[in-house]
């Protein structure tokens, strides 16, 4: 069976270590992460794996996931560059960053090992939740084909639908994902707090919230973004956003810049069925 090493055991390294684990595709076999208690939590979840100390505990592996920050994908592959741990055959390494390319694993590279990224979109607030909603996940891969190859095997065993991302466009691509699940609850955050603002009953704003929220992702979802939206914006009531805008900026003057752009790129979405182009 492949044995899997993992190195940093966050939500996402850990889920799919155990999705892994358990569809039989991989033998967790070490796990190593900042923390040894986020280690330990994690081979209680998978039901397998060895925690290891250091890198160098860390013996040969098939594949080597680095679930690891962004910041820390370059410095953890040097270090495990610096260590060269000797392999029959060359290993796949990959890490789950939707930002960085392949190439920022270019230390391991540089010695004859597979690189890729795969990024499940996914968001993975709950490990436990997470196993449970992996099935239909669309999986962004990226890197050299022999590692691309051996991660579309993996991810598509635990319900992944695996697609092709292009080096470059990968910060474009993750921006997607930023605009489509992060800045949500930015924006969730400011409706909550401007309905504490003006008054509405507290014990009222999380049934408005949920109403609101959910009437939107279901239209959206059956109509898609251009006939999904509504507002004072989308029907052209200029007056209504001016008036509006000097409200909220007077409140919360970044929020009210926010309003004013996003009032305009509803407009457009509405008009032209697309956000971008000139007015």
């Amino acid at each position: 069976m492949t044995k899997l090493n993992v190195i940093g055991c966050g939500r996402v390294g850990t889920t799919l270590a155990a999705l892994l684990q358990r569809e039989g595709l991989c033998q967790v076999q070490h796990l190593y992460s900042k923390t040894a208690a986020s280690a330990h939590d994690a081979a209680r979840f998978i039901g397998a794996g060895t925690v290891v100390n250091q890198l160098a505990d860390m013996q040969p592996a098939t594949v080597w996931m680095l679930s690891v920050p962004d910041s820390q994908v370059v410095t953890v592959a040097q270090a495990l560059a610096a260590l060269s741990p000797m392999h029959p055959q060359p290993p796949v390494v990959f890490h789950c960053s939707g930002f960085l390319s392949a190439n920022s694993l270019s230390a391991l590279q540089n010695l004859g090992w597979h690189a890729a990224s795969a990024h499940p979109v996914l968001n993975f607030a709950n490990p436990a939740q997470c196993v449970n909603q992996f099935q239909g996940v669309p999986c962004g891969l990226e890197g050299d084909d022999s590692a691309t190859t051996v991660l579309k095997g993996l991810l598509s065993g635990i319900g992944g639908q695996c697609f092709a991302v292009s080096s470059d466009d990968k910060p474009l691509y993750h921006a997607a994902a930023v605009f489509s699940s992060n800045f949500m609850a930015v924006l969730q955050a400011l409706a909550r707090e401007a309905w504490q603002e003006a008054g509405v009953p507290e014990s009222l704003i999380p049934s408005i919230h949920q109403s609101l929220l959910q009437g939107s992702v279901q239209n959206l979802l059956a109509l898609g973004p251009a006939k999904a939206i509504t507002g004072p914006a989308a029907r052209g009531d200029t007056a209504v956003v001016n008036a509006q805008a000097s409200v909220i900026t007077q409140w919360h003057p970044e929020a009210g810049e926010i309003y004013k752009r996003m009032s305009v790129l509803a407009r457009r979405l509405a008009t032209t069925g697309s956000t971008a182009g000139s007015d």
